[in-house]
């Protein structure tokens, strides 16, 4: 499969907006050169997107959100530059971003090329990324990671939903969750999980579906976890009511600080009350429970 590698030349104050809108065009992975990396006066973000029939409209999309962002930032924050890859390229382009990397007290995931020795109490997880978006060192993964750490009790049932490359699936797995359903509507995505899943023997654990959300879902989940993005949260509302346990936690992130507050309020609205709230970089991820 070939692929379009599309790089981004912006401020430092754009790059957190930017890599959301690929995380939401479903981009194949992300990678944030920001100025301190070469010391030149920009940052650049890179992301990835099959060549297919839905590319076209995917590059329209990602003009029509880069603009707004401009719009927000009273300024044109991007130059874009084009690439096509083939899958080999930027697999191997990929792995020079990715190191072994410690989140939370306990979580380390480790890339499979990579060598790592484990300290007592560490909880190693084996990720080749892939083309699917998701290893840990993005701000919004990191604090889903910490959550799930507060909150995954043993035996539980956790949906993880927009998956990637199943890396918070798998977190609650190793943390204790009895079953876990990992869905994402991106068939790449689940076919990456579930290499993943199996990598570290957790396919009696995980289940990697393809889904619209939790659309159709019929079972209750003890802990929800979206690490989308804040309109597809919004949208998701209505579904984590009725598919999560009384008592059960929703975690969401994949938030853009500036929007946190409107998340809260559409929450509240839709009955469910605030457990905590966490923020990294520019990024917020909330905890939420439905109101008694």
């Amino acid at each position: 499969m070939e692929w379009q590698e599309i790089t981004i030349k912006t401020g430092n104050e754009a790059v957190e907006a930017i890599a959301s809108v690929f995380h939401q065009l479903g981009a194949g992975g992300v990678v944030v050169e920001d100025q301190d990396t070469h010391k030149l006066p920009y940052a650049l973000v890179k992301g990835y997107l099959p060549v297919d029939e839905h590319l076209s409209g995917k590059l329209d999309e990602l003009q029509e959100e880069l603009a707004q962002i401009a719009r927000r930032l009273n300024k044109k924050p991007y130059e874009i530059g084009r690439l096509v890859m083939n899958e080999e390229d930027w697999a191997n382009a990929w792995k020079k971003y990715f190191k072994p990397l410690k989140i939370g007290e306990r979580i380390v995931v480790r890339p499979t090329w990579e060598p790592y020795q484990p300290q007592e109490g560490e909880i190693v997880l084996d990720i080749d990324p892939g083309m699917a978006f998701g290893t840990g060192s993005h701000a919004s993964t990191s604090l889903c990671i910490r959550l799930l750490e507060k909150y995954i009790q043993p035996g539980a049932q956790v949906f993880d939903v927009g998956t990637g490359t199943g890396i918070l699936a798998m977190c609650a797995a190793r943390l204790g969750a009895r079953v876990v359903w990992a869905v994402d509507d991106d068939p790449v995505a689940v076919r990456v999980a579930r290499e993943n899943i199996t990598l570290n023997a957790l396919a009696e654990t995980v289940k990697a579906e393809q889904h619209d959300l939790l659309q159709g879902v019929t079972e209750q989940a003890d802990v929800i976890v979206a690490n989308i993005i804040a309109d597809v949260i919004l949208a998701l509302l209505p579904q984590v009511k009725i598919c999560l346990a009384p008592q059960g936690v929703f975690i969401a992130s994949g938030i853009i600080a500036e929007r946190k507050d409107e998340i809260i309020a559409a929450a509240a609205k839709a009955g469910f009350s605030l457990l905590e709230e966490r923020g990294e970089e520019e990024w917020a991820a909330l905890a939420f429970r439905i109101n008694a």
